[in-house]
């Protein structure tokens, strides 16, 4: 019987407003609500990652392999499958499962490590993000468990027998769920007050006999005590959960406040077991040493899979514990379990009365209240599920992220001696970076860590449902725990000190005009990262034009593998690489500085001398990336950007037709007169550079149109009229870069004719690669040789509506290519929208293109309205690529959605 708490029941004052959800993102914004104080900040994988790595070579998937995460205390964080935790990550709650044939208690995701994976890591398991709120009053997702075995072997094995050039072997390849014997199981989380989350578990059993599913509710503290070290997010003393009643614990923690878990209570076929163990590494199944206690981290698999009744702790305490119960669920038929975790100021009048289910009917309902009024009205029924998908999947990606590189550096003083060799090794050249903080991650299995440029891109569509939350990620990573004393933005944990492309200004242009009307926007918001970024923009000035010349040599610039040879690297055969796509990037940066620095003036006259240096200097990097040594990095006789390598005074052109000579045509602003008008200092400055720097002057583009009234602009940008002309005559051929889905990241022309590089004896090349990269260049996971990418076709899409508002109807091009049809500026942009959303909208046979030719998507209604966006697309049929869960940059399908109507 339960222990009923006599707290009153949480009082939600958003209840009595139209929109909720809206309602409780302005309480927690004032912060007089701590709404999202629990979320979906538990990673799917913490194993296998640069924060776990001790080693002294680096090998961070050898180090602490899956084999070793259920046995391992973790040092950083915490993994589990479908859960939750506070925004700290001092208490964590998810599930365990068990077939009754599996070798190990399903506690997390499994995929294959880097050197497994003929693709590099890729998770192999079928789940699904189906629903979520910013607060996360309300989530749901879909994990597919099979009732046999799982092949944890077999997919190795096949994966690794597998070469480059043939396809991923996922877990749906191995039959096994060809005959429905699996659990569809679906996991729902819904707030009735900032620390009062009611927890559903409902299972289907699809399969065609009765099946027994083992279910184990878990409830654990990360382990923040084991290390030796005091301050900011240690313990001393080791937090403790206990057994409250027959069917509820209670926690203890000296920085987090007393919660309750309760089960429902036990019934006829349903009898949870209390468990108890520690969230410590069990030493003698890792290390052979002899363990202190039975009670390590491992010890629910014991009991479960092994029946060992002696590793639990009976007198029912522990960091860690759970609820095990067993459930015989006939074919066809389904199972509820209710849980409900809650702190002491929120206790409910009634644990599991009538009004738990209703609460999830009612955020459901909320739910869908909140996303009417923030998606496009003309939208089809099939495009607003994708959208609430594809909008599920960012929310569930926000991962706690810790990762403090000086005392990752040092280790730790209860732990064994690192090797000296690491403090000069990975990530050294950052020990000023501590990040202890909730952030969107790319994909929380195969991506478990923060890359800045994906961020930047998961911002522009986040912000549309989450305006605080995007504005205050991009401020964080300007922040001096984050940004390097040189001004770098920290790119990944792989390495901090690799070039992704300068991306963040533009986001926080964007987020800003997103996230407010005209003359209501936040113009603190845009003042603090204009500050923080004129440093970054700084950095890349000081770093990246080795000649001085406003050529840039940004390195790999998060195109991984898109070059003939690593670009990060020493040039082959010596010289100097001057790249257009950096150099494109640095007036893309410079040309959103200036638009930043104009918005800023209008009320702050000191930003007008900063604005004059933004337009002065896009100019120059035009007129060097147009001009430099006779023709720039444009190629006259092909009418295409290209990268070059300068030895000496002599330039080699290389003729790849890629993104790399797309990206300058995204370098484009419009200057309103109207607003130059209102700053005197400016266009005191800017008539004079007209008037005496001619020679850069051209670069400008003047107009004046006629409507309503005369409206007068101006056009900065890197390639003439003519020029981009000749660019989107490659662009928009569907023998070149068209493809029924979007713009490849490769000509495809390069399928017969691939570039070669020779140099010192050796031949690299470059050919047309339409799926998963054939190359191991940045762990061949990824690749930019084909596919269709989602972020760089963002932008060329925001580019052609930028040139569409200087040049309107008048500018006319042949789209596609040879059709003879020619279309404005305006209508491709919608054209290429559609194309992307097309990407996951099912065809007249029920095929979604992002599924390939899996009948499951396509005819069984069990499967054939989940989505997946992965992380790239196939160049020629848009089957989903790489990781399959990188619903962060991929969201932007969301912002194509709106551009469509």
């Amino acid at each position: 019987m339960n222990e009923q708490p006599t707290a009153p029941e949480h009082t939600n004052s958003s209840s009595n407003t139209q929109d909720p959800e809206a309602a409780r993102l302005i309480e927690d914004a004032a912060r007089t609500h701590n709404w999202k104080r629990w979320g979906s900040y538990l990673s799917d994988r913490q194993w296998g990652t640069v924060r776990e790595d001790y080693s002294p070579d680096g090998s961070c998937w050898d180090y602490f392999p899956h084999d070793h995460s259920r046995s391992r205390a973790y040092r950083w964080g915490e993994d589990g499958l479908l859960g939750i935790t506070d925004r700290e990550c001092r208490l964590c709650f998810s599930f365990a499962f068990w077939n009754g044939s599996d070798p190990i208690l399903k506690e997390r995701l499994f995929g294959l490590t880097g050197s497994e994976g003929n693709h590099g890591e890729d998770v192999k398991e079928c789940y699904y993000f189906l629903e979520a709120t910013p607060t996360h009053s309300y989530m749901r997702a879909l994990y597919k468990y099979p009732q046999t075995e799982f092949p944890y072997g077999g997919l190795a094995a096949e994966n690794r027998a597998r070469s480059r050039n043939d396809s991923e072997f996922e877990l749906i390849n191995t039959g096994i769920f060809d005959e429905q014997k699996y659990f569809d199981i679906f996991v729902e989380y819904a707030k009735a007050g900032p620390n009062d989350v009611l927890i559903r578990l409902v299972v289907h059993n699809r399969g065609p006999t009765v099946a027994r599913l083992h279910a184990l509710p878990t409830l654990w503290f990360r382990n923040n005590w084991s290390w030796g070290r005091v301050g900011e997010g240690y313990v001393q003393k080791k937090p403790c959960i206990n057994l409250h009643s027959p069917n509820s614990f209670i926690t203890t923690h000296d920085s987090l406040e007393p919660f309750y878990l309760y089960a429902e209570e036990p019934s006829v076929s349903y009898h949870p077991v209390p468990l108890f163990t520690e969230n410590e590494t069990n030493i003698q199944r890792l290390f052979g040493s002899p363990l202190a206690s039975p009670y390590v981290k491992d010890s629910f698999h014991d009991y479960v899979v092994h029946d060992r009744k002696d590793v639990v702790n009976p007198e029912h305490e522990g960091s860690k514990a759970s609820f095990h119960s067993s459930h015989d669920i006939e074919s066809g038929q389904s199972l509820t379990l209710r849980f409900r975790l809650f702190n002491q100021a929120e206790q409910p009048r009634e644990i599991f009365g009538s009004a738990f289910d209703q609460a999830f009917e009612s955020r459901r309902k909320e739910s869908d209240i909140f996303y009417k009024e923030r998606l496009p009205t003309g939208a089809t029924d099939e495009e607003r599920q994708i959208a609430r998908q594809s909008y599920a999947g960012l929310l569930w990606s926000k991962q706690f992220y810790f990762y403090s590189v000086s005392e990752w550096l040092e280790g730790d003083p209860t732990q064994p001696p690192t090797d000296p060799k690491r403090k000069k090794g990975r990530n050294s050249d950052w020990a000023h970076l501590y990040n202890r903080d909730v952030i969107s991650m790319p994909d929380k299995w195969e991506y478990p860590w923060y890359a800045a440029w994906d961020l930047a891109f998961h911002m522009v569509p986040l912000s549309r449902i989450d305006p605080e939350y995007a504005k205050e990620q991009l401020l964080l990573f300007l922040r001096e725990w984050y940004m390097h004393p040189t001004g770098q933005i920290p790119a990944y944990e792989f390495a901090l000190g690799d070039v992704n492309p300068p991306v963040h200004a533009w986001a926080c242009w964007r987020v800003y005009k997103i996230t407010g009307a005209k003359g209501k926007r936040d113009r603190v918001f845009l003042a603090r990262a204009f500050q923080k970024l004129l440093i970054n923009f700084t950095w890349w000035v000081n770093r990246k034009d080795v000649g001085g010349n406003n050529l840039f040599s940004g390195g790999f610039l998060g195109l991984d593998n898109i070059g003939v040879f690593d670009r990060g690297q020493p040039v082959p055969g010596g010289g100097v690489l001057e790249q257009a796509d950096a150099t494109a990037w640095m007036a893309f940066f410079c040309g959103t500085m200036l638009s930043m620095a104009l918005e800023l003036a209008s009320e702050d006259p000191a930003y007008e001398d900063v604005a004059s240096k933004f337009f002065e200097h896009f100019i120059s990097i035009t007129d060097a990336i147009n001009n430099f040594g006779g023709t720039g990095l444009w190629d006259e006789t092909d009418g295409f950007y290209y990268d070059q390598r300068r030895v000496d005074s002599e330039a080699h052109p290389l003729r790849i037709r890629s993104l790399v000579g797309v990206i300058p045509m995204l370098a484009v602003e419009v200057l309103e007169d109207d607003v130059i008008n209102k700053l005197p200092g400016f266009k005191k400055r800017m008539q004079w550079f007209v008037e005496h720097r001619g020679d850069l002057a051209r670069h400008i583009s003047y107009l004046v149109s006629s409507g309503e009234r005369v409206h007068e602009h101006r056009l900065l940008a890197i390639p003439s009229k003519e020029r981009l002309s000749r660019v989107f005559h490659y662009l928009f051929s569907e023998s070149e870069f068209l493809a029924p889905y979007g713009l490849r990241s490769l000509s495809k022309i390069h399928l017969e004719k691939p570039f070669e590089f020779r140099t010192d004896g050796h031949v690299a090349s470059v050919e047309y690669v339409p799926g998963e990269s054939r190359t191991t260049m940045f762990g061949g996971n990824s690749n930019w040789r084909g596919p269709v990418w989602f972020p760089i076709n963002y932008l060329v899409i925001e580019a052609l509506e930028r040139y569409y508002h200087f040049y309107g109807d008048s500018f006319l091009v042949e789209y596609p290519t040879g059709s003879g049809v020619h279309r404005t500026l305006r209508d491709i942009a919608k054209d290429l929208s559609a194309r992307h959303v097309g990407i996951f909208l099912p065809n007249d046979a029920g095929y979604r293109p992002c599924h390939g030719n899996d009948p499951r998507y396509a005819e069984d209604p069990l499967w054939k309205d989940l989505v997946l966006f992965y992380e790239y697309f196939h160049g020629d049929n848009a089957r989903g690529c790489g990781a399959s869960h990188q619903t962060g940059w991929t969201s932007l399908v969301t912002r194509c959605i709106e551009r469509k109507y």
